[in-house]
């Protein structure tokens, strides 16, 4: 047993929680805090579309609608925000790359994936991301519709990364043969994001 413990290690285990569910640097809360960059984008469904394309077979392009008729994965998950914060038993609702990936066929080179969003966001992580069993495509949180603040309609779920890989406003995946830095990359952020090793910037 630990000689000492941590503040937030400790509000961990006051909450009935393991703290090694908690990642080095990262402090228990069960708010949802609001962050990213730019306003709140206004989205009008009726020209709304979620495209994948590059290294694929089958370009796809689907309304929200169409997306929801795919398979739907829910998962609960915990979430770590490079700010510091984690939130824990997150439950999303939405597609797996799995049955995405089944309609466009990724070809043999297909490695990396730059998610496109709204008013030019891009977040970028290696296609095996995306294989994971708790990634998602989602369109709902906590069994509801995802509020505008949080990504409505749509949004990346990348568990094992730092959130801000977890696109809000996602409106394409491209698949690519080699990697390119997304948004916050080009801005100093850690390239691969592992929360496990505090790999929170590049510098």
């Amino acid at each position: 047993m630990p000689l000492f413990r941590s503040k937030a290690e400790q509000k961990v285990i006051d909450a009935g929680y393991d703290p090694a569910r908690l990642p080095p640097g990262q402090y228990l809360t069960e708010k949802w805090p609001v962050l990213h960059a730019g306003e709140v984008p206004d989205v009008d469904l009726a020209t709304w579309d979620f495209k994948v394309e590059g290294e694929v077979e089958e370009p796809l392009r689907l309304t929200l609608d169409e997306l929801k008729q795919l398979p739907q994965t829910e998962v609960t998950i915990d979430i770590h925000c490079v700010t510091r914060w984690s939130r824990f038993d997150t439950s999303f609702t939405g597609v797996h790359w799995r049955d995405l990936a089944e309609l466009v066929k990724p070809k043999p080179g297909a490695r990396y994936v730059l998610a496109h969003a709204e008013q030019g966001f891009t977040s970028n992580v290696p296609l095996a991301a995306l294989d994971d069993e708790n990634a998602l495509v989602a369109w709902a949180a906590g069994g509801e519709e995802l509020t505008p603040e949080h990504g409505w309609p749509l949004r990346l779920v990348v568990p094992s990364k730092y959130f801000w890989k977890s696109a809000k406003w996602l409106r394409a995946l491209e698949l690519r043969t080699t990697d390119q830095p997304g948004f916050w990359e080009r801005y100093g952020y850690h390239n691969d994001a592992d929360y496990r090793k505090e790999e929170r910037y590049g510098f």
